[in-house]
């Protein structure tokens, strides 16, 4: 069986490492919007559990914040 659900990124239940993202409300806000222009496949819970977990970094350059200095400081 398969079904899709549309909610938004600020409502998605991250799980294990994701869980521990620092990004805001508003952040989350304008990646939802820049994730689904980058990924045009339809992206699983995992891969957006994934995306967080593994991938802050990447996520942080999307949306113009220096990984280093400001993400890791909060």
């Amino acid at each position: 069986m398969q079904f899709k659900t549309e909610k938004n990124l600020t409502e998605f239940n991250f799980w294990s490492g994701a869980k521990d993202h620092d990004f805001t409300y508003n952040e989350l806000n304008e990646l939802e919007t820049l994730i689904e222009d980058l990924f045009t496949e339809t992206l699983t819970e995992t891969k957006i559990n994934d995306l967080f977990w593994f991938e802050e970094q990447l996520l942080c350059e999307i949306i113009g914040i220096d990984y280093e200095n400001d993400y890791l400081n909060r």
